[in-house]
C-alpha cells in the first residue's frame, strides 16, 4: 500500500490555503500529515481530528505570538521533517513546503498557492507595513539569502500545480516552471439561497495590509453604505481609524455567524490582488455578487457583468463608482450559484484525483472511495 505525505508550510492562521489543504486530506484519508508550525485551534476541521506532525519549530519560545519573525528558520524547519518512507509526497504552498527534502524515488507533486510573496513582491508588500528603518534596510539583505534558497526549493517538486492561471504565470516567471492548473474547492452546500433582506456590503477577510480593505472602507465612507468586516489581523487598528460611522468591525465569527452576515449581505467587497480567492464564490453559492478589483485571481472567477462588477482602479473613487453599477443591476441569485457550482469541493476531488493518476501514482481503497465519491 502506498504511504502517502501531505506537507503544508504552516498552520498558523486559517486562512485559503489552510483549507485547501484539509480538503488535499480529505481526498487523500490514508495520508500522514505534517507541517513546521501548527497551531490546533487553527487546523481544518479534517486535520484537527487526524493530528498533524510537526518540525522542532513547534517548541521555538513565544512560537504563537512571535511565528513571523522566524522566517528565516522555516527552510530548517521544512528541511528537518522526515518523509524517509513516504513514496508520494503532496506539498501545500505559498511559501516553504515544496522545500521538503524527499527521497529519491518518491513524486513530489506541490500544489502552489503562490510564490513567495512578500519575497518575490516585497515593495508591494510592505508599503503599508509599520516597519522601523532600521527593519527596512535589513529586510532586502536578508530576503536576498531566502530567494536563493526558494529558487532551488522549487526545483524539488516533479509537478506543479497552481490554484489560478494567476498563479501559473508567477510560478513560470520565479521558477521558470510549468504549473498545471486547479481551481481551489468551495463547498458549495455550505451557503444556501437566502430570501432575507439585504442589509450591508460584506468583507470575509484577515485584517492584513496586502488585502487593500483601506480601499473598501474609504468607498464606503464616500458613499455612506453598510459595510460589515469580519475578520481579524495585524491590521485591524489601522483600518478602524480610518473607517467611517457606517463601517462595523466584527472580528473573528463562527460558521453559522458568518452565514448569517452572508444571507443580509448586498454584496461581497474584494478590494485586493488575490491569488485566486475563494470568497467570492462562496459569496456566489449564496446567490450574492461582489465587487471586485479586476486583477489576478478575480479575473478567473468574477464574470463582470454577470457574477459582479471588475473596477479598474485600485482607488476608493473607482471602486466607489463600481458599487453605485452594481446597485443599478438585478442580479439573478441562481446564475451565480450555477457559477458556482463549476469550483464545487466535488469538481476539485476529481480534478486533483484525476492528476495523482495521470501521474502513475497509486491510490488505496480509501482514495479510490474519494474518486467514486467525486464522479
Amino acid at each position: 500500500m502506498p504511504r502517502i505525505a501531505l506537507v503544508h508550510d504552516y498552520f498558523t492562521q486559517l486562512g485559503g490555503g489552510e483549507r485547501v489543504a484539509g480538503e488535499l486530506f480529505d481526498c487523500l484519508p490514508s495520508a500522514d500529515a505534517f507541517a513546521t508550525v501548527a497551531f490546533p485551534d487553527l487546523l481544518p476541521p479534517s486535520l484537527a481530528k487526524a493530528g498533524v506532525r510537526t518540525s522542532w519549530m513547534q517548541h521555538l519560545p513565544a512560537i504563537r505570538k512571535m511565528h513571523r519573525l522566524y522566517f528565516l528558520l522555516y527552510p530548517l524547519g521544512v528541511s528537518a521533517l522526515n518523509l524517509s518512507n513516504y513514496d508520494t509526497i503532496i506539498s501545500s504552498s505559498s511559501s516553504y513546503a515544496k522545500g521538503v527534502q524527499t527521497p529519491a524515488s518518491a513524486t513530489h507533486i506541490c500544489y502552489c498557492h503562490n510564490p513567495m510573496r512578500w519575497v518575490w513582491r516585497y515593495q508591494d508588500y510592505v508599503k503599508r507595513e509599520k516597519m522601523g528603518f532600521a527593519k527596512r534596510a535589513a529586510l532586502p539583505i536578508l530576503l536576498k539569502g531566502l530567494r536563493a534558497w526558494d529558487i532551488n526549493a522549487a526545483r524539488q517538486p516533479d509537478q506543479f500545480v497552481a490554484n489560478s492561471s494567476a498563479v501559473a504565470e508567477r510560478i513560470w516567471e520565479v521558477y521558470r516552471r510549468d504549473a498545471v492548473v486547479i481551481h481551489p474547492p468551495i463547498d458549495l452546500d455550505r451557503f444556501q439561497l437566502s430570501s432575507h433582506q439585504p442589509e450591508h456590503y460584506l468583507i470575509l477577510s484577515r485584517l492584513v495590509s496586502y488585502k487593500r480593505l483601506d480601499v473598501a472602507i474609504e468607498a464606503c465612507n464616500l458613499l455612506r453604505r453598510p459595510l460589515v468586516i469580519v475578520g481579524d489581523g495585524p491590521d485591524r487598528k489601522r483600518l478602524e481609524a480610518m473607517a467611517g460611522p457606517t463601517v462595523s468591525f466584527v472580528g473573528r465569527r463562527s460558521d453559522a455567524e458568518v452565514e448569517d452576515y452572508v444571507a443580509k449581505a448586498i454584496a461581497l467587497l474584494f478590494p485586493g490582488e488575490e491569488d485566486f480567492g475563494m470568497v467570492p464564490l462562496e459569496l456566489a453559492a449564496a446567490g450574492k455578487p461582489t465587487v471586485a478589483f479586476g486583477a489576478g485571481g478575480a479575473l478567473e472567477t468574477i464574470i463582470d457583468g454577470v457574477t459582479g462588477v471588475l473596477f479598474p482602479k485600485q482607488t476608493a473613487a473607482s471602486m466607489a463608482d463600481a458599487i453605485t453599477d452594481l446597485e443599478k443591476h438585478l442580479w439573478s441569485p441562481v446564475t451565480l450559484r450555477n457559477h458556482a457550482q463549476r469550483f464545487d469541493r466535488s469538481v476539485f476531488r476529481h480534478n486533483f484525483l484525476s492528476l495523482l493518476r495521470s501521474s502513475g501514482i497509486k491510490l488505496d481503497g480509501g482514495q479510490k472511495k474519494v474518486i467514486a465519491k467525486a464522479g
